[in-house]
């Protein structure tokens, strides 16, 4: 997955690799430093 470090702070829905369940990813960063990455299943 590539992940944009120009925005500081994101939440998005993406599909999983390996089953194919929507995850949601939250990406912070920090002068281009990956400072925070949290993944949680959605419920269907």
């Amino acid at each position: 997955m590539l992940l944009d470090t120009s925005v500081r702070h994101q939440v998005y829905v993406e599909d999983c690799e390996v089953c194919c369940n929507p995850i949601e990813l939250t990406v912070g960063y920090e002068d281009a430093v990956l400072t925070e990455f949290q993944v949680a299943s959605i419920e269907q």
